[in-house]
């Protein structure tokens, strides 16, 4: 099932666009697709996916690939390749949702959840002691913004730095949006605590 939802959102097509194939001989875009299955069936780490999901599935089999496609290197970097191609992916999936599911974009929700990381993180510069909604003060987080349709479909993402105060958020990303999709008399969903009376007017 998830492989099918991949072709019918024309991932497969996308990515082949985009990524380019490894130096030994695997795709990228079957790495993606495979990144993409697991979080959907069995979500958990990359190396959980190399060590286990994968030679418990049929995944070698749906892909036509063996377990190099499950590399733990290939996991890791397959999602630094996808990075630059963010706009591109929020666009393309705009119209693959009005053309499979008829979605409207007039009413959209906005929402901020966190995830963290343990040690350090000296490498990674949005990883910043902040308020943990994981009950984790011991860690480092990150913010995730996220728009989703009222049917829960996904139109945009943006990780922000771990102590970004939540009023700060929205003016940023709703510009990015409108740039995205142009200006609409849309209405927002979103936690009392993150718009301020500064902002609502506009």
């Amino acid at each position: 099932m998830g492989c099918e939802l991949w072709r019918q959102l024309q991932l497969d097509r996308f990515w082949s666009g985009k990524l380019p194939r490894g130096r030994e001989g695997v795709a990228w875009p079957q790495v993606l697709e495979l990144l993409v299955v697991n979080r959907l069936i069995d979500p958990g780490s990359e190396f959980h996916l190399h060590r286990q999901w994968f030679d418990h599935s049929a995944r070698d089999v749906l892909l036509g690939q063996d377990f190099a496609v499950a590399e733990k290197d290939r996991l890791y970097r397959c999602l630094d390749r996808v990075l630059e191609h963010q706009q591109d992916l929020f666009v393309h999936l705009q119209q693959r949702w009005k053309d499979l599911f008829d979605a409207e974009f007039d009413l959209l929700l906005y929402d901020l959840t966190s995830t963290y990381v343990e040690g350090e993180a000296e490498q990674n510069p949005k990883a910043r002691y902040g308020y943990s909604r994981d009950k984790r003060p011991d860690c480092k987080p990150v913010v995730i913004a996220l728009i989703v349709t009222p049917a829960g479909l996904p139109l945009a993402y943006e990780v922000m730095a771990g102590n970004t105060s939540e009023k700060t958020t929205w003016r940023g990303f709703l510009d990015r949006i409108e740039n995205l999709y142009g200006k609409a008399r849309r209405m927002w969903l979103m936690d009392r605590g993150i718009p301020t009376e500064a902002l609502l007017p506009t």
